[in-house]
């Protein structure tokens, strides 16, 4: 077993309150990077799972045979843990984290609302998907991280510091492009936080959600962060919305 990065660790909390919140990080990254927003949520009473999702928070060798069902069964287990404890569920996500959010929003109509954080909403573009497989073909596969996109220069991510291809073509494939076409169905309240100057994911990319999203959409604009908002410059801002709407559409 390959020893955890410290602060990865996953989280189960037991609140006061009859209601919980589910936390999911990104893509190369861990719970880390989403450990504050958790504390947030769990110092206003709510039930708290934070899961660490398979081939993160050790060694980025250990993702490489990862994929996209292997996220989302590890979040739908989350949340059915949750659930059985909860009266209601609001489900928060970062990057993919935000994806996989949508995945059970999608999958889950009676999830009271949804948080994405700066979150991955569409398939990449078509020769974006043929460079990663050609480089693949060419036998590369990792490329360079695109973990620590943060503003704050004394806070650093601990994320991976390679990102696995076909992980990444997965997420794509598998996972957005199937997701995009249920926003429109999607009825719970959706609170949308996200950075003007993303390195990561391409603002557009909350934008498409905005405009497609069935259900209310509530915007916060993280004007002082990057991707890895969670974590910068505009974390009390993201900690206490998400408390705000959590409390909101659970009461």
């Amino acid at each position: 077993m390959t020893a955890l990065i410290p602060g990865a660790e996953p989280w189960s909390h037991t609140g006061e309150g009859p209601h919980g919140v589910l936390v999911l990080h990104g893509f190369t990254g861990n719970p880390g990077s989403m450990r504050g927003l958790a504390e947030a949520v769990a110092a206003a009473g709510f039930h708290v799972e934070m899961p660490l999702l398979p081939g993160h928070g050790t060694v980025v060798e250990d993702m490489l045979p990862t994929r996209w069902a292997d996220w989302a069964g590890a979040a739908e287990a989350a949340y059915q843990a949750l659930a059985a404890r909860s009266q209601k569920v609001v489900v928060a996500g970062l990057s993919m984290g935000g994806a996989l959010t949508l995945r059970l929003g999608a999958d889950h109509p009676e999830i009271a609302g949804l948080v994405c954080v700066n979150p991955a909403t569409q398939p990449q573009a078509a020769e974006v998907v043929q460079l990663i497989e050609d480089t693949l073909a060419s036998g590369t596969e990792v490329f360079p991280a695109i973990g620590s996109d943060i503003a704050d220069p004394d806070t650093k991510e601990s994320a991976y510091d390679a990102t696995p291809l076909r992980a990444l073509l997965s997420l794509v494939n598998d996972g957005l492009a199937p997701l995009a076409a249920e926003y429109p169905r999607m009825a719970m309240p959706l609170l949308l936080c996200n950075s003007p100057q993303d390195h990561v994911v391409d603002p557009a990319q909350a934008e498409f959600l905005a405009g497609t999203y069935g259900g209310p959409v509530e915007r916060v604009t993280l004007a002082r962060s990057y991707h890895v908002a969670t974590q910068d410059y505009d974390k009390d801002l993201i900690f206490e919305s998400t408390v705000a709407f959590a409390r909101r559409v659970t009461a």
